[in-house]
């Protein structure tokens, strides 16, 4: 797990932007772990828009829309800063690194 003291990543992978998440979550994990050296959760695949889009993503994106005012998630990749309260703190847009998330939290 990755938790530095303030801040623990969660994955949730997505098969909605170019289907890029076309495996199993057993096959996902694999992947994740082997090439990119994941060490964070990394939970089941599920949707992030639409009519099923998980509960948890449904309640994000309406807490914290885009810079341009919209819901959606646009690519893989979108993250979201929680504080430790549980309040959703900022969205941040698929190209923004988790280093550059790190920097900008001190």
């Amino acid at each position: 797990m990755h938790n530095s003291g303030k801040v623990t990543v969660l994955g949730f992978p997505c098969n909605q932007f170019g289907a890029q998440e076309p495996g199993s979550n057993e096959e996902i994990l694999a992947f994740a772990t082997t090439k990119y050296q994941a060490n964070f959760p990394l939970f089941a695949k599920i949707e992030v828009n639409g009519v099923n889009a998980a509960e948890l993503y449904k309640w994000l994106c309406q807490a914290l829309p885009d810079d341009e005012g919209k819901q959606p998630i646009a690519w893989n990749f979108a993250k979201f800063l929680i504080d430790t309260t549980g309040k959703p703190v900022k969205r941040y847009h698929p190209k923004v690194t988790p280093e550059e998330i790190g920097a900008e939290l001190g």
